[in-house]
């Protein structure tokens, strides 16, 4: 074979390689089959109006990353409409049975349910309370198995939230905690760090079980005005949350000052919300399941813990219930509404 036909083999060779190293890493990007739809199993105890915020800064991320919903994935939801967490083993299951390629939950309850469900399907937690204590991963750092995501550190955030009712309200002894009747790892890790702040704080916890609906919480709040407290919080979770509207009317209506776990009940005209900022781990959930969708394994990615918090004030609601706010009270807010 003369130089010039070798040379232009090589060329041939070269251009080939190239092409192939190409191709793979434009399939690795998506690692999917070019036209091919991944579907996302969305697991949650509330309901879609409820997570609608939620959800779509989950779906901007992706957004952003490149996935473009109804052309490389499709979300498939699956809401126990506030009927409690009984119902997520046969939502899980009806994933599982729909074949997802990954299945994403809001919380430890879905997590379980679903990990129950299947040990091949990726899950990815958006908001756990204590991932380990909860028994949904074996460690932060090395979750093991098909389940990671993100943690809230909920236990401890309620407890902050308790003390900031008692610098905002004076001489504040009896306060209402609104909680779901039914129990749960996550309440139980609640209720645990509350009940000992409350007694350090030389401040009466008034625990007042109510059913997750408008009317729940109405028969809720006037418990709380016959029990003379002074303030009102509520547990963490998903379907309290769907409800966020429901309770903040309420809270104004019989002028109690309230804290709440997240900005939207302030947004809704609630009187303050320190906590986690959820957007923010709805987007980071979205980056899990873009690096698993592309080949990572879950085993592979440790469950970040929340670092971005947020104390929120509505001048306007503190105004309406009669509640005056010192300076050096609302100087500590990363954001104050007028």
């Amino acid at each position: 074979m003369d130089r010039s036909r070798k040379e232009s083999m090589k060329r041939k060779i070269t251009v080939f390689t190239l092409s192939a190293i190409l191709f793979a890493l434009s399939s690795s990007a998506h690692a999917q089959q070019p036209g091919k739809v991944l579907r996302i199993g969305f697991l949650d105890t509330s309901t879609a109006s409820g997570m609608a915020v939620l959800v779509g800064a989950f779906r901007q991320e992706l957004s952003k990353l490149g996935w473009n919903e109804g052309k490389n994935f499709a979300i498939e939801y699956r809401f126990a409409e506030n009927e409690g967490s009984g119902r997520l083993p046969e939502l899980a299951t009806d994933l599982v049975r729909l074949k997802v390629d990954l299945i994403v939950v809001t919380g430890g309850p879905g997590a379980l349910a679903a990990k129950k469900a299947t040990t091949t399907i990726p899950i990815v937690i958006t908001s756990s309370v204590d991932p380990v204590g909860e028994g949904v991963v074996a460690s932060l750092a090395r979750p093991g198995g098909n389940v990671t995501g993100l943690a809230t550190l909920a236990p401890e955030l309620i407890t902050k939230r308790l003390e900031i009712l008692k610098d905002a309200v004076s001489n504040l002894a009896r306060v209402g905690l609104l909680r779901n009747p039914r129990t749960s790892t996550t309440l139980e890790l609640q209720l645990k760090e509350l009940r000992a702040a409350a007694m350090a704080l030389k401040l009466k916890l008034e625990e007042i079980e109510t059913q997750i609906d408008a009317k729940g919480f109405e028969s809720a709040f006037q418990t709380a005005k016959q029990k003379q407290v002074g303030a009102v919080m509520t547990t963490t979770s998903r379907p309290i949350f769907a409800l966020r509207k429901e309770i903040v009317e309420l809270a104004n209506k019989h002028r109690l000052p309230a804290i709440y776990f997240q900005r939207e009940f302030v947004d809704q005209g609630g009187l303050m919300s320190y906590g986690v900022d959820y957007e923010d781990l709805f987007r980071k959930a979205a980056h899990y399941v873009d690096k698993i969708l592309t080949g990572t394994k879950p085993a592979d990615l440790p469950v970040q813990q929340a670092t971005k918090f947020e104390f929120v004030i509505n001048l306007k609601a503190a105004k309406q219930i009669g509640l005056t706010l010192s300076p050096e009270f609302l100087a500590r807010a990363n954001q104050i509404i007028k």
